[in-house]
């Protein structure tokens, strides 16, 4: 088979970033000293720029318009534009975006014409900009491809009802996670996480309690595995199948390399026999959680560590590795682009990226695991 037909295929916003970043504290209804910068963004996009560094090429399935920020462009549409504010320390403090074209013009139509490399793809990721109609033909069960939704927002990760289903991965911040919950209930049953409000004094043990409730929603709707992004307190993995259960869900025939130079790099640093053993059940109906610590860094800039998250763990998957091993990459490229000012590193160290893998991976550890019994 061709390898252009055996790509992840990545679904979404391809976005203008303006990024405004304050050099003084800034004072509310007036204007602050700073600096404003456009680079290219959109999570899908970030995701898949992430993938490509790392050594996997992605199929963008995106739209942007014939203005500055166009590349593909249409002449009857804006190009999405998102615009974030981020406080001295490098910290989101608030953001507008105007994604509405991805919306309009992404259609069930536009996705229908790539069926083909659709269908040969190992894994394909959809994020919450699109439309529920988008959503629901990129997931369509007859391409049989095992699909990873990526929340986006708070207001956009309800659109997940629409195709649960049909979701393999899921990747929400624990708002997210409570927002998908509740539009997967009907309901606002769900309190608000306190454990946040004193991040300094809880422990994950505590902070899984609190989630648990929610995640068990999304598992109950046949999602199998949940990987709940914590920033600085890094990731939480959740599912009812054991490790070595992954290649049930993604077609083996369909990996591009399982001998790539990522592979390469993380294996030696990352054995498998680790989380093979009795540690977890291997398959069953029987939850586990496993954390999986961040990494200490300097903050450049937040705003595409979760992306390259998502993008580290999707490349590690194409690749062959198991998916323990690549959530550790997962959080070794986060912390990567936590470093650098831009969405995603100009480029990635695989030696440095395999030894942070290696730490996070010899420090996860499990918080929960029901009994067997």
């Amino acid at each position: 088979m061709d390898q252009v037909n055996r790509m992840p295929i990545v679904v979404g916003g391809m976005v203008l970033d303006i990024h405004a970043t304050a050099s003084v504290p800034s004072s509310s209804k007036s204007t602050t000293p700073g600096k404003i910068e456009y680079m290219h963004g959109g999570v899908a996009r970030n995701i898949a720029e992430c993938l490509l560094k790392l050594g996997t090429k992605p199929y963008m399935i995106s739209a942007v318009g014939y203005d500055m920020a166009g590349i593909l462009r249409g002449r009857d549409l804006k190009t999405a534009v998102v615009c974030n504010m981020f406080d001295v320390d490098g910290e989101l403090t608030a953001g507008v975006a105007s994604v509405e074209s991805i919306e309009q013009y992404v259609t069930p139509q536009w996705i229908q014409r790539f069926e083909p490399i659709v269908r040969s793809a190992p894994v394909m990721l959809v994020d919450a900009n699109l439309s529920l109609e988008a959503l629901s033909a990129s997931c369509r069960t007859e391409f049989g491809v095992p699909v990873w939704f990526e929340p986006v927002s708070v207001a956009k990760s309800k659109r997940v009802a629409s195709v649960t289903k049909h979701v393999t991965f899921a990747s929400p911040n624990e708002h997210e996670l409570v927002a998908m919950a509740e539009a997967l209930t009907h309901g606002n049953v769900f309190g608000p996480i306190q454990w946040v409000q004193n991040k300094n004094s809880g422990s994950i043990e505590s902070l899984f309690k609190e989630l648990k409730p929610a995640i068990l929603v999304l598992l109950d709707k046949s999602i199998k595995f949940v990987l709940v992004t914590l920033g600085p307190q890094g990731a939480i993995l959740c599912s009812r199948l054991g490790p070595t259960s992954l290649n049930e869900c993604l077609n083996g025939a369909k990996i591009i390399d399982a001998r790539s130079e990522l592979f390469e790099a993380v294996t030696g640093r990352c054995p498998t026999h680790r989380y093979t053993s009795s540690t977890l059940h291997k398959r069953g109906s029987h939850p586990f959680a496993m954390h999986f610590p961040a990494l200490p860094a300097t903050v450049g800039r937040v705003s595409g560590a979760g992306d390259c998250l998502v993008g580290g763990v999707l490349a590690s998957l194409c690749s062959g590795l198991n998916i323990m091993q690549s959530v550790a990459v997962g959080i070794a490229a986060a912390k990567a682009a936590i470093l650098v000012k831009t969405n995603v590193p100009h480029q990635y160290d695989l030696a440095a990226l395999a030894d942070d893998a290696g730490a996070v991976y010899n420090a996860a550890r499990v918080v929960f695991q029901e009994s067997q019994l």
